[in-house]
This record gives C-alpha cells, structure tokens and sequence, in this order.
C-alpha cells in the first residue's frame, strides 16, 4: 500500500522516472502529519502549485512539479534517522540523483540556506501558500491577500523587476531581478523596496526583502 501510494503521487503529478525507493519514501508520507496536515496531499499540493507558478513565468513547469512533491521527503524518515527534514531530503535527493533544482528547493524551503534557483524561490511559495491558513473569517483573507497584492505592487513596477513575490503571510517579500537589465543594483533595489514599504504599508515587526538575480 505505502509503494501504491508513492506510485500514485508520481503518477498524477506526471514528473516522470523516479527511482523505486524514493517512490516509497514519498508513499510513507500519506502516513505522516504535520500541524494535523498530510504530508503527502501537502506535498502534492506544492507540487501543482509550484507548476503553474513555473508555467505562468516561463520556468520549467515538470521540474518545478518534481521539486514540490520532494520538497518534504525528509518528513517520512525524520523520526527514524539523526537530523532534521531538510538535511534527510537533501541527502535522499543527492543519493537518487536529483536534478540541483530539485535539491536546492528541498534545502532552502525552510530559508536554511539561500534558493540559488527560480524552482526553489516557487517550491517555497507553494510550500507557503499550501501550508497557511488564514483565519477563517472574510475580513481576515482580504486583509491577507491586501497585504500582499501591496507588496507585490511596491516591487513589479521597479525597472529590472522580473516578478516578486510575497510569502510568510506577508512578512517577507522575495523580488526577481533580470540580469540583462540590471547587474549591481541589487542593494539599490533593495533599498527602494524596503523605503517604499516603510512609506506605504503599516506593519508590526520585520518585513524581509530578498532579491534574486536570475
């Protein structure tokens, strides 16, 4: 069952080719909880949320798909081997021979390290939007999505902006940067966004920009 279940997940997500034992590894995550969600529908979910994100701007929709459907792996064995989720999915991803994107989006998803790659910025915004949960109230979803929809808007028209991004509930703002356009501004955009939010928007607490240079 825990094979037929791993089986399943490949198969829907249509990533192609994956090795047999990660295939179980990904079926012992229907079994796995966290903050009372499946790990598997959770992942399943980044997954396809994290292909259209890829599809929308032009990334590789498939890799992304891999990316979010691995991202948790680690999950299914964290109780049985020394160290955390992140540290057993990068080890199971570099020992069945995943693609960098694929272990880059696995390492940086919980901001242990930097994503060095696009899928990884959208592995983590998928990870993000499948695991909040916004109160349960209308009043309380629109004042979600207003904040972020502001971010968003105080990034996009900067010149040499690819896309931005706002996560973590609106607590963190991460901002693709075309090479092309723009090449050691990246402190200068930075600066901009981070003045403009202290103009625009009011907020408790910290909110963190990050730009990517792709």
């Amino acid at each position: 069952f825990i094979k037929e279940m791993g089986e399943e997940a490949v198969f829907i997500t249509k990533i192609g080719e994956v090795h047999q034992d990660l295939i179980k590894i990904l079926g012992k995550l229907h079994f796995r909880l966290s903050y009372s969600q499946n790990i598997l529908k959770h992942s399943l979910e980044v997954a396809f949320l994290a292909g259209k994100l890829a599809a929308e701007i032009g990334e590789n929709e498939i890799l992304a798909r891999r990316a979010g459907l691995f991202h948790d792996t680690g999950k299914a064995l964290d109780h049985e081997i020394e160290g955390s989720h992140v540290e057993i999915g990068v080890a199971l991803a570099s020992r069945y021979k995943e693609k960098k994107e694929v272990i880059d989006a696995i390492a940086s998803h919980h901001e242990d390290k930097p994503p060095q790659t696009v899928i990884a910025v959208l592995v983590a915004i998928a990870d993000t939007l499948s695991s909040a949960r916004p109160g349960a109230r209308k009043e309380s979803i629109e004042n979600y999505i207003q904040r972020l929809t502001k971010l968003e808007n105080i990034a996009n028209p900067i010149k040499g902006v690819a896309h931005s991004y706002a996560i973590q509930a609106g607590r963190e703002i991460r901002v693709i940067v075309k090479p092309d356009k723009i090449n050691d501004f990246i402190f200068q955009v930075a600066r901009i966004i981070k003045e403009q939010i202290e103009q625009d928007i009011s907020y408790n607490g910290i909110i963190k920009v990050t730009v990517i240079r792709k």
